[in-house]
């Protein structure tokens, strides 16, 4: 009898039916060869082994499909991780560039790069951060008021982007100055202050409460992203920490921060990235953001030497304070047209008024620029 798993009835079922006819045939065997005296023991002991062997084919048929059932259900740990992943959109990644280029014909934008790794935030978002240090009142709107105060104010900013662009959702961020350039040595003769991680903690705990990243800013003074990035390792290794360098702090020549412009080359920023795309590799994390400062020309050296990654995405960030009409001037002579990947935009709520006649500029205003920021800097 052939068995079929497409048949309504159970294996087991015709088993019992197939058992009947053959003992009913043996029962007719044996009781034209046999004494009668025989016969009837002869029969149980046939039928006694018969069953067993049956039942336990029956069995070992029935642990067998449960092996199987287990190994065509058990998702094995590779299954798990590929299951998981979230794969990168790249049909809206494209428009999204396309978005953000604005219209621009130059050919510059968007930059050709690899595609990002899955979890990419930009250019799906436009990040809307507040910058300062906890220390200082006047480093920054994040410092500067209570923290309540403070969160409530920079969501009402967050509002303000949403409405300029309600096709482009805005991630909050808090951009903390981890390690501050000084006008003094301090320890090692370096001009920077690095902050305690309880005050790292705290704004990670700020952040938490209106689902912030964070960003932590560095400004080497006399010392350098190498000796300075990797002590930051605890935190970056976080999906929601990225990393922000300063050139205006990076004293190469010598002098005091505050009495010049610092400088950064290539080689500083792309010994950052690969540091981050480390760390992205080896802890499976989403890419990291790296912002690099810049208002002058001189603050990059060898830009088009920058190296771009599927971990990192680069924002060139243009921090001038000023009238409208020299922060825009400043953001496509050295932003515009030293393209690296994706760019910022910073908006001061002192030094944008300190000119007669200027004042901070509306989200509207800032859109008009080839290309859109995708990543706004409130200080």
């Amino acid at each position: 009898m052939r068995f079929s798993k497409n048949r309504g009835f159970s294996a087991k079922s015709d088993s019992m039916t197939f058992l009947m006819q053959i003992a009913d045939r043996s029962n007719h065997i044996f009781s034209h060869s046999f004494h009668p005296r025989f016969r009837n023991l002869l029969f149980f002991i046939f039928c006694s082994c018969f069953f067993g062997s049956l039942l336990s084919c029956d069995s070992l048929h029935s642990e067998q499909d449960g092996k199987k059932g287990k190994q065509d259900t058990t998702i094995h740990k590779d299954s798990i991780i590929d299951g998981n992943l979230t794969k990168l959109d790249t049909a809206q990644y494209n428009r999204q560039l396309i978005k953000i280029t604005n219209g621009d014909t130059s050919g510059r934008w968007p930059v050709k790069t690899a595609y990002p790794l899955a979890g990419a935030i930009l250019p799906f978002k436009r990040i809307v951060a507040y910058y300062g240090n906890l220390y200082s009142k006047k480093m920054g709107v994040l410092g500067e008021y209570p923290e309540k105060e403070m969160l409530q104010k920079l969501q009402a900013e967050i509002k303000k982007w949403e409405l300029a662009d309600s096709t482009m959702p805005v991630q909050p961020a808090l951009h903390y100055i981890a390690v501050t350039a000084q006008g003094s040595p301090g320890k090692g003769e370096k001009y920077r202050a690095r902050m305690p991680f309880k005050q790292i903690d705290s704004v990670l705990k700020m952040a938490a409460k209106i689902n912030a990243i964070v960003f932590l800013d560095i400004q080497v003074g006399k010392s350098n992203v190498e000796s300075e990035v990797p002590l930051l390792v605890d935190y970056l290794k976080m999906p929601n920490v990225h990393l922000g360098i300063d050139p205006e702090f990076s004293m190469k020549t010598g002098k005091k921060p505050g009495t010049v412009i610092g400088t950064m080359d290539a080689a500083d920023v792309n010994f950052t990235s690969n540091y981050l795309a480390k760390l992205v590799k080896d802890y499976k994390l989403p890419p990291k953001i790296l912002v690099v400062h810049r208002f002058t020309r001189p603050m990059i050296t060898n830009y088009k030497k920058i190296e771009t990654r599927p971990e990192v995405q680069i924002v060139m960030d243009m921090d001038g304070w000023g009238a409208q009409a020299r922060k825009i001037s400043t953001y496509q002579s050295f932003i515009y047209k030293e393209p690296v990947e994706f760019t910022g935009f910073k908006l001061f709520y002192k030094n944008d008024f300190r000119e007669k006649g200027s004042r901070i500029m509306t989200p509207q205003e800032v859109l008009k620029l080839k290309p859109q920021p995708v990543y706004i800097q409130y200080q």
